[in-house]
């Protein structure tokens, strides 16, 4: 089993397991983080963003089209930032650590 880190909004690090074949949205999930993921994974919001790691965003598959540009309607959007759901656990990238940013937006609970 792999394991990753989580660094909450209060810059506190929490390393937890990681089993292959899981998104890092549902590794938050099951693990307390609060990681929201409105739209359960399908890629509908962009409430699950995290901020890779500048040493682990390299070993990250490249983005698609469809995350970009939900990604464009994330707060706190960096270089390195990517969706929770889209990223899926493997033996490559055992120890990733991602930063949860200090806000996100829900637009599924904006009218």
């Amino acid at each position: 089993m792999s394991r990753m880190t989580f660094i909450d909004r209060k810059g506190e690090r929490r390393e937890v397991d990681a089993p292959d074949g899981v998104s890092l949205l549902e590794i938050a999930h099951r693990h307390g983080i609060d990681l929201e993921g409105a739209c359960e994974g399908s890629m509908a919001c962009s409430t699950c963003h995290v901020i890779v790691d500048p040493e682990w965003f390299g070993k990250l598959p490249a983005l698609s089209e469809e995350e970009e540009d939900m990604l464009d309607l994330a707060f706190g959007l960096t270089k390195t930032s990517r969706l929770g759901c889209q990223i899926t656990m493997c033996r490559e990238l055992d120890g990733i650590v991602v930063r949860l940013p200090t806000v996100h937006r829900n637009l599924l609970l904006e009218g």
